[in-house]
């Protein structure tokens, strides 16, 4: 693992950011709504090496009370499948590609996202990279998802449809945008710090430890 450059290390102030050019996914989507489309959706998830994961859940405002995971987001190489879990619920597809240790799936806290679906469907995990958590063990000030856009690539993501109701059939075109560009973006910092030979052998996959030891 190499040192982390020094410009990397620094903090990104909130006017820092909202200064930079904003930036979403566009490529390819694809909602997964059917058992028809999630089978495919798992097929073709099944041979990548590297996915972007992410979920939404519909906020709630009553103390005490958490909703379920509303969507998971799987950011492949050349599309992001959005898995609508009212209209397609958790169970072994799903958990097959975030139980399948040759596959990373990073993001920002996603040990939590996995804690919450695992309450829908029993599963155990693997492969799991938090890149809040590689930026905390590289001491990096920017440990968020959208700090680490800014920091890494000089882009701003936008937050605008955070707090909106995930929950809905027929989600909006700006929820759409939102949650592809979350997945995108926890794949792209992954391969930008792999890039960097920034990842600890402990944030690789088992198959990759042995050639960065």
């Amino acid at each position: 693992m190499a040192m982390i450059p020094d410009q990397y290390r620094r903090k990104i102030s909130k006017d820092e950011i909202n200064a930079l050019p904003i930036r979403r996914y566009e490529g390819e989507v694809r909602l997964v709504r059917t058992p028809e489309e999630l089978e495919a959706a798992v097929d073709a998830l099944a041979r990548e090496t590297v996915l972007g994961f992410d979920t939404e859940t519909k906020p709630t405002f009553r103390k005490g009370k958490v909703n379920a995971p509303a969507l998971v987001q799987f950011a492949a190489a050349e599309v992001v499948f959005l898995i609508q879990l009212g209209r397609v619920p958790m169970g072994e597809g799903i958990a097959s590609i975030l139980g399948d240790a040759g596959i990373v799936k990073a993001g920002v806290s996603i040990v939590d996202d996995v804690r919450e679906l695992q309450k829908q469907y029993p599963f155990q995990s693997a492969g799991l990279v938090d890149l809040g958590d590689v930026a905390r063990a590289l001491r990096m000030e920017t440990q968020g998802l959208r700090n680490l856009a800014a920091n890494f690539f000089g882009w701003r993501i936008s937050k605008g449809p955070q707090c909106s109701n995930w929950s809905l059939a027929e989600l909006t075109p700006r929820q759409v945008a939102y949650a592809a560009t979350d997945a995108w973006i926890g794949r792209e910092v992954y391969l930008k710090m792999r890039e960097l030979d920034l990842l600890p052998r402990s944030f690789l996959p088992l198959e990759q430890r042995h050639s960065h030891a």
